[in-house]
């Protein structure tokens, strides 16, 4: 018997937008795209990393170095800021930024975390108007 909102004829699944008819979907267990990404196929990183750890030879000051190639594009572009070429020196202040970033990400001794929030704490305290002296009245133990 057919329900009264759908005719006897309709089909039980019906097909629209984001419902493609079942003969045309994936089956259960199959694989959209069987032979995928190639084993061993590399990506951009994988390439450029390789890249820039090939070796080239240079000459500098009249003898013959053996060096990367990201350290020889990183002495052209110093060359070139030295030289004042206004693109080359704002490349290299944002590496040299980056860089910097890098490193201070590193973990921080905690006598100096210390430091910071004691300055930042007497700058919270200092707009509030609130005194060194009325500060250690209050203290525990100054009482």
């Amino acid at each position: 018997m057919a329900s009264k909102d759908k005719p006897a004829n309709a089909p039980e699944y019906e097909v629209g937008y984001g419902r493609p008819p079942r003969h045309s979907q994936f089956k259960k267990g199959q694989s959209g795209n069987p032979n995928g990404r190639p084993k061993g196929s590399l990506n951009l990183g994988t390439v450029l990393e390789r890249t820039l750890r090939e070796t080239v030879v240079i000459n500098e000051n009249g003898q013959r170095h053996q060096i990367t190639k990201m350290e020889a594009a990183i002495k052209q572009l110093a060359n070139k800021s030295a030289a004042g070429d206004l693109r080359a020196i704002k490349f290299l202040a944002l590496l040299i930024r980056y860089g910097e970033e890098g490193a201070t990400e590193t973990t921080v001794p905690a006598d100096s975390m210390a430091e910071n929030d004691r300055k930042v704490m007497e700058g919270f305290l200092k707009r509030l108007g609130v005194n060194k002296d009325d500060r250690r009245q209050n203290e525990p133990g100054n009482q």
